[in-house]
């Protein structure tokens, strides 16, 4: 069988720098550039076509929906298709649904439902998505340089987002929201056709099983009987309902009444962005002993955008409190895909078992810190 670090690549690079490795991070770069400022444009192509808060949020949960329903199917589906199929299939959707929603924006004012049956669909490639991709990436980086591997992965993944979410808010305030969404389906194309080089040669077939339904029982076994699994997953549940509501919604509320639009508010998130690539290259020196302890500890700062929005805070305030929350998020992010990598590897005793994964036979439970599509 062919080992990940057998792939081919490029002999400047280093040992963990594989073929696929190479390609998930162009990938990985190319959507994260596209996506944040499609955030921003999605926000106020919504309040430009006269919604408010609620339309912004209903506009927001439509996306949030079918990712929670389809998530656990979409892990099932990604352990008996090729990783790379699914991937490419999973950008193309969103391509086309924002493709689509840029003509509605560029050619008048769309409706709601439009624009929620538009974003869900983008919520659902992104489920088909995640489980695949984030199995494809832990399967192209192996031996002792893993965790900082994955840290130079969400240093590129993450200083697009800040390169995106800056130039995406420019561009809103200076062309409007429909052009960025554009933008961002031609990203999605180009992401997808870098994906279909992937090479799956070295992953093993799977092997036959009793069906769908048997292995999401499968894995809420696993799910139940992992005390650190459920841990977090409860730590995430609270905290993504509240960072997305702030992200998606009030953010952009806050912006346009006290900041002054989509300019600000883009820089803000572009303060986020260099935060998390902070975050990265100190992950990349830095490797903690109890990686999953460091971690979830990294994720209580999560509340401090919140927080500032809530006051409102001054935008400089605002734009500090962004980068030390993007910095103690990406030790979060590294710390997560390294400990998985090791859980998978060595045989660790079940109260240290770091694989903290919701698989049904490969599917992991996913957050807003999952692999970019």
């Amino acid at each position: 069988m062919t080992s990940a670090a057998d792939s081919p690549r490029h002999s400047r690079g280093p040992a963990w720098a594989s073929r696929n490795y190479t390609l998930l991070t162009a990938a990985a770069f190319v959507t994260n550039l596209g996506s944040q400022g499609a955030l921003i444009a999605a926000a106020f192509a919504v309040l430009e076509a006269g919604g408010d808060g609620g339309d912004v949020g209903l506009v927001a949960a439509s996306r949030t929906l079918p990712l929670v329903v389809f998530l656990l199917i979409g892990g099932a589906v990604a352990d008996r298709l090729p990783r790379h199929r699914v991937m490419v299939a999973a950008n193309a959707l969103n391509c086309l649904s924002q493709a689509a929603f840029a003509v509605l924006v560029l050619a008048g004012e769309p409706e709601l439902w439009q624009m929620m049956l538009l974003t869900a669909l983008g919520g659902t490639g992104q489920a088909f998505f995640s489980p695949a991709a984030e199995g494809m990436l832990l399967s192209s980086v192996e031996g002792e340089q893993a965790g900082r591997a994955f840290a130079v992965f969400r240093m590129a993944m993450q200083g697009a987002a800040l390169g995106g979410a800056a130039l995406g808010g420019a561009l809103v305030a200076a062309i409007g929201p429909g052009w960025v969404l554009a933008a961002d389906a031609a990203a999605f194309a180009v992401a997808g056709a870098l994906r279909s080089l992937l090479d799956v040669s070295h992953i093993p077939p799977r092997a036959p099983g009793g069906g769908m339904l048997a292995d999401l029982r499968e894995g809420w076994r696993e799910f139940a009987g992992r005390p650190w699994l459920w841990g977090i997953v409860v730590q995430f549940s609270v905290a993504n309902a509240v960072v997305g509501a702030a992200d998606a919604v009030y953010g952009p509320l806050v912006a346009r009444d006290h900041l002054g639009g989509a300019g600000p508010w883009g820089l803000a998130l572009g303060f986020f962005g260099a935060g998390t690539v902070g975050g990265a290259l100190l992950m990349t020196r830095w490797k903690p002993r109890r990686l999953l302890l460091a971690g979830t500890l990294c994720v209580f700062p999560l509340a401090l955008p919140s927080a500032a929005l809530a006051a409102p805070v001054p935008a400089g305030v605002l734009y500090a409190v962004m980068f030390l929350t993007g910095v103690t998020l990406e030790v979060f992010g590294v710390s997560w895909m390294t400990a998985q990598r090791l859980g998978e590897c060595n045989p660790l005793p079940r109260s240290e078992r770091a694989t903290v994964a919701y698989r049904p036979s490969g599917a992991r439970f996913q957050s807003r810190f999952s692999v970019a599509a």
